[in-house]
C-alpha cells in the first residue's frame, strides 16, 4: 500500500474531526527567501493526503499558511545588502519587496513558491500568518500565554531543557518606534498591557533602545513560534498536520507544542507526520546558497507528473535526494519510464498507483501511458544537429509515434535542453567531431575497429545488430570491453564515455561512420 493510503486509513480509522465535518489538513513556510525544495516535501505530502481524501469521498480542507510575521533575520546572497540590511529585524511584511509589483518582501517569495505549487498540482487554501494575528483570532491564545507565562517556561525546560530567565515573556513585540520584532524584549505584562525595550541586537539587526508599553493584541505582539505552532493548532482545529522528523524528536520543537497545546490550551495536539528531509546532493543545503536547491529551480528541470514522482515516490521515512548536476535527473525521468512501462504491460499494483497519483488530479480520469524515449536518448539526440528526434524516436519504437506521444517527446526534448544549458555534468554533453581526434589507439583496438568497419560496409544495420556484433568481437578479436567503447567514443566524440553504443552507431551517418572508422584503422 502506498504511503498516502496507508496514512489516509489510519486517520479515518483512529480520528474524526474535531468540527464534526471536515478534517482540516494545515502546513506553513516561513518566506524569508527563496524557498528550498525540501519545503515542497510537506506541500506534497499533506496535498496528496487531500487528494486520497477527495478520491474517498472524505470532507476535508487543505489550508497552507504564508508566514509573513516572522522576522527578517539574514539578507539571502542574491539580494542587495545595502538596499536591506536596513530592515533586518523587522517582521516579513513590512520589509520591502525585492521587485516593482508586489506588497512586500513575503508576497514577492511568496508568489514563486506557489507557482511551484500550482505547477505541482497541489492546490491549499492559501493564508497570511498576519490575517490571523492581525483580525484578533490570537488574542486570547497571546492572553494565556501571557498569563501562565510561568508554565510556557517551565514546559521548555522540562521538555526541551531550554532555560528562561523570570522575566521572560513568550512574545515578540513589534516596536512602535523602529518597527522592528527581532530586537526587542518582553518583560512584563500587567493583564492589559506589555512592557518592552527595543535593547536587542541579535546578528545584524540593529535596535533602536525605544521603551514603552503596548496593548498586545491585532498585530502588535506575535508568540514564539512554538507556542504560536500549538496556538495555530487550536485557533483554526487543525486535525492533521506533519513536519521535518527533527521537529518530532524528544524534545523537539513538536513535542514543546504539543505539550503546550495540551497544558496551556487544553486540546490534543493534530494527527502528526513525520518526514524526511527532501536532500539536494547530498546536503541539507540553503536555497540560497546552493544552486539549484530552490523549489523553483527544481520545479524548473521536470514536467509535472515528474516533479511530482521526485516529491511523492518515496515513503515519507525515506530521505529523497537530487542532484540536478548529477545522474539523479535522467534517473527520474528513467524511473516514471518504468512506472508508464509496467501501466502500459497492465500491471495492478502500487506501481500503476504510484504512476497513476503522480499525474495532475484533473487528468487522472483519461490515464495514458504513451511510450516516449528514454531522457538519456533525447538529452544525446538534441546535441547531434544530423538527426531527427521524430525520426530517431520511430526507429527506437518500431513504428510510427502516435499524437500522444509525439507530444510527450517534444515535451521530453524541451527539458533535456533546458536541464543541458544549465545544471547537466559534462559527461552528458556530447559534439559530433567533424575531424578525426588526436588519439592513441593501440593494434587491439584498431583490429576490433576495422572488423566493426567490415560489418557497416556490408549493409545498412540496426541498434540492436550493432550491439550484438560488438558484443561477438569481444570474443573474437579479442578486447576487453572497455577498450571496445573507449576507442568508439574517442575517435566519434573525442571522449571515453558515450550513449548505448549500438544505438550511437546506428544514428551516425554511413558514409561518415565508414569514413571515421578508416582513418581510425589506417
Amino acid at each position: 500500500m502506498l504511503w498516502a493510503d496507508r496514512i489516509a486509513s489510519e486517520i479515518c480509522d483512529t480520528r474524526k474531526p474535531r468540527n464534526g465535518k471536515s478534517f482540516l489538513i494545515r502546513d506553513e513556510k516561513t518566506l524569508s527567501g527563496r524557498v528550498h525544495v525540501g519545503s515542497m516535501r510537506g506541500v506534497a505530502i499533506h496535498g496528496l493526503l487531500a487528494e486520497v481524501f477527495a478520491e474517498n469521498g472524505v470532507a476535508h480542507e487543505y489550508r497552507y499558511e504564508l508566514n509573513d510575521f516572522d522576522p527578517f533575520d539574514s539578507i539571502p546572497s542574491y539580494l542587495n545588502v545595502e538596499k536591506f540590511k536596513e530592515h533586518l529585524g523587522k517582521p516579513l511584511y513590512a520589509v520591502p519587496s525585492p521587485e516593482p509589483g508586489f506588497k512586500n518582501y513575503a508576497e514577492y517569495f511568496g508568489d514563486e513558491f506557489v507557482g511551484v505549487h500550482k505547477k505541482a498540482g497541489f492546490t491549499p487554501n492559501y493564508y497570511r500568518a498576519t490575517e490571523l494575528y492581525q483580525s484578533g483570532k490570537m488574542d486570547p491564545y497571546i492572553k494565556t500565554a501571557l498569563e501562565r507565562a510561568g508554565d510556557v517556561r517551565r514546559i521548555l525546560k522540562e521538555v526541551s531543557g531550554s532555560t528562561k530567565d523570570e522575566s521572560w515573556l513568550p512574545v515578540s513585540v513589534v516596536c512602535e518606534a523602529c518597527g522592528k520584532i527581532m530586537t526587542t524584549r518582553a518583560y512584563d505584562f500587567d493583564g492589559a498591557t506589555i512592557g518592552y525595550a527595543c535593547d536587542r541586537n541579535p546578528d545584524e539587526a540593529k535596535s533602536c533602545g525605544h521603551t514603552a508599553r503596548v496593548a498586545p493584541w491585532k498585530g502588535a505582539t506575535k508568540l514564539f513560534w512554538k507556542v504560536d505552532w500549538a496556538a495555530k493548532w487550536v485557533v483554526q482545529g487543525v486535525d492533521i498536520e506533519g513536519g521535518g522528523k527533527d521537529h518530532s524528536t524528544k524534545g523537539g520543537s513538536r513535542d514543546v507544542a504539543n505539550h503546550i497545546c495540551r497544558e496551556l490550551f487544553g486540546q490534543e495536539p493534530p494527527f502528526d507526520i513525520p518526514y524526511e528531509f527532501f536532500l539536494v546532493g547530498g546536503k541539507k543545503m540553503s536555497s540560497s546558497k546552493g544552486r539549484g536547491s530552490s523549489a523553483k529551480d527544481m520545479s524548473d528541470l521536470f514536467p509535472p507528473e515528474i516533479f511530482r514522482l521526485a516529491l511523492i515516490g518515496k515513503d515519507i521515512r525515506e530521505q529523497i535526494d537530487v542532484d540536478p548536476s548529477g545522474e539523479s535527473v535522467p534517473r527520474l525521468y528513467d524511473w516514471y519510464d518504468e512506472l508508464a512501462e509496467g501501466v502500459r504491460e497492465g500491471k495492478s499494483d502500487d506501481y500503476s498507483r504510484l504512476f497513476a497519483l503522480c499525474e495532475l488530479p484533473e487528468k487522472r480520469a483519461a490515464l495514458t501511458a504513451p511510450w516516449t524515449m528514454r531522457f538519456r536518448e533525447v538529452a544525446f539526440i538534441v546535441q547531434m544537429a544530423h538527426l531527427s528526434l521524430a525520426e530517431e524516436a520511430a526507429r527506437l519504437k518500431g513504428s510510427t509515434l502516435t499524437e500522444d506521444e509525439s507530444r510527450a517527446l517534444d515535451e521530453r526534448a524541451r527539458y533535456a535542453k533546458f536541464w543541458l544549458s544549465t545544471y547537466a555534468p559534462e559527461e552528458f554533453k556530447y559534439e559530433l567531431q567533424k575531424e578525426m581526434p588526436k588519439t592513441e589507439l593501440s593494434d587491439v583496438q584498431k583490429k576490433a575497429l576495422g572488423a566493426l568497419a567490415e560489418f557497416l560496409r556490408s549493409e545498412e544495420r540496426t541498434g540492436e545488430e550493432l550491439h550484438l556484433r560488438l558484443h561477438e568481437l569481444k570474443t573474437e578479436v579479442p578486447i576487453q570491453p572497455k577498450e571496445l567503447f573507449q576507442a568508439i567514443y574517442r575517435i566519434f566524440l573525442n571522449r571515453d564515455s558515450g550513449p548505448k553504443a549500438g544505438w550511437f552507431l546506428a544514428s551516425l551517418p554511413r558514409d561518415y561512420a565508414l569514413k571515421r572508422l578508416g582513418e581510425a584503422t589506417s
